[in-house]
């Protein structure tokens, strides 16, 4: 049974220092399943207390020892992946099977990444007469959303405790189970007390405590745009180390001569993933102005097959979004599209047919969007796809980067060289040509108000490095 109730500090379960607790909410029933604790200044006090006292010994391990304790991780989590896609899916809506395979999944998958990193990193490196030595930062504080819960969860963690840091995690108040679980998988793999700790809360409680913390010397931070600038603000007098991964608005280019219908296709699945609750969705598909009437039939027949229903049902595609606060601002962003003039194809305001309940949106495609409207400016984070219609390449990449976003762009062409040249124009830190998933292994995260930072493979692991150069280190 999972503890609600209670934090994960210093190798223990413990009680809050206030007692305070918030309902979780299934966004399939809109019914409280269970109360869980919420943490204070106190509580985050505690936790950083541990984590600066563990960071003394924890900093000194050798790379075998940390190798192992990540193999020993894998192999716990490996035995709690039913138990974690479980909670995803009770706590934000992902349909089962997608929770056990891909969010459980993709948690497993970046301790096992950051594991094969860890194995040969080089952390000196002989320069001239010096030694450049890179070193773990200290005590991080991660503040992680509820969209891809373990997704984020682990790929901050498992870099961390490669670097030989210490933490605190607060994971968002709306999937605290399946970072409750992680926390067993760690206690239960031996990592020794005061290297993990974790506390559920609220942003502007628990949160902001963290970010202002003077003890803490990195705040790795996942969330809105909103979010992330004032993290950044409250961390800025302690001069600690902030890195983000923020929204997104990420353009997909779909040019002259691309196979159209794979394209598309590809283009309004991946979009409405996980509800539409990535922030890397390609959400807004620019098109050639002559095939916008045959793109948006071929993106109506995916709306029209894509169901949205129970997550534990046979059949179902999306579940319900994750909160009724989520919900209302969908809402509201699609009536701007109809109000704005942009054409519904697909789906629109309301729950979808035969659904009296939970927060389920219609799976909504919009064409003839132009790039002013409030649709194409901001990140709805819903399953909500805009179609824009370009003149030419030139006007489709410029389109692409008119935008505050920087995080992701798709490009589809009639071939690789073609997509790659116009994928080097866009200004984002993830491109994807010819409909190519992401790689692990390498770097992810944002241009402009995206983020700054990088995650994932050894881009992952050095943001935790701190680099030191020594010289005469090396002289005769």
């Amino acid at each position: 049974m999972v503890n609600r109730m209670q934090f994960y500090i210093d190798g223990a379960w413990v009680d809050p220092v206030v007692k305070k607790s918030t309902p979780v909410v299934n966004p399939a029933t809109e019914e409280a399943m269970y109360e869980v604790a919420l943490g204070s200044k106190a509580d985050v006090d505690k936790a950083v207390a541990a984590a600066r006292r563990a960071f003394e010994t924890y900093s000194q391990t050798s790379r075998e020892e940390r190798v192992a304790l990540l193999a020993k991780i894998v192999e716990v989590y490996k035995t709690r992946m039913k138990d974690i896609g479980a909670a995803v899916s009770d706590e934000m809506g992902a349909p089962l099977p997608m929770a056990e395979r891909l969010q459980a999944g993709a948690g497993l998958g970046h301790i096992a990444s950051t594991l094969e990193v860890l194995k040969n990193y080089p952390f000196e490196e002989p320069m001239g007469s010096a030694m450049v030595v890179r070193e773990p930062v200290g005590v991080i504080g991660m503040i992680t959303p509820w969209n891809w819960p373990l997704n984020q969860i682990a790929c901050k963690v498992a870099p961390a405790l490669a670097a030989g840091c210490t933490m605190i995690l607060k994971p968002s108040e709306f999937t605290p189970s399946s970072a409750l679980i992680f926390a067993e998988i760690l206690h239960e793999a031996g990592v020794p007390k005061g290297v993990f700790n974790l506390i559920n809360g609220l942003g502007p409680e628990v949160g902001a405590a963290m970010s202002e913390h003077p003890d803490i010397d990195m705040i790795s931070f996942t969330g809105s745009t909103r979010a992330g600038v004032d993290v950044a603000k409250r961390a800025a007098p302690t001069v600690k180390r902030v890195s983000q991964e923020l929204g997104g608005k990420s353009p997909n280019i779909i040019l002259e001569g691309a196979d159209l219908a794979k394209a598309v296709t590809g283009g309004v699945m991946h979009m409405f993933n996980n509800s539409g609750q990535s922030c890397n969705a390609p959400s807004r598909m620019i098109v050639p102005l002559s095939k916008m009437k045959e793109v948006a039939a071929i993106a109506k027949s995916v709306a029209d097959k894509t169901k949205a229903g129970d997550p534990r049902a046979e059949g179902t595609t999306i579940g319900p979004v994750v909160s009724r606060i989520q919900w209302d601002k969908i809402q509201k962003l699609i009536q701007k599209g109809i109000e704005e003039g942009a054409t519904l194809v697909a789906g629109g305001p309301g729950l979808p047919e035969g659904v009296n309940k939970g927060f389920y949106v219609r799976p909504t495609i919009f064409a003839d969007v132009t790039n002013d409207m409030t649709i194409a400016r901001e990140e709805i984070f819903g399953p909500v796809l805009t179609i824009i219609g370009a003149k030419d390449e030139e006007d489709a990449v410029k389109i692409a980067n008119d935008t505050p976003y920087g995080l992701a762009g798709y490009v589809s062409a009639d071939t690789v060289e073609h997509a790659r040249k116009v994928g080097r124009r866009i200004r984002a830190g993830n491109v994807n040509l010819q409909g190519a998933p992401n790689e692990r292994t390498a770097p992810f995260g944002g241009y402009k108000q995206s983020g700054n930072g990088r995650e994932w493979g050894k881009y992952g692991l050095e943001e935790y490095l701190e680099v030191k150069a020594v010289a005469g280190y090396n002289a005769a």
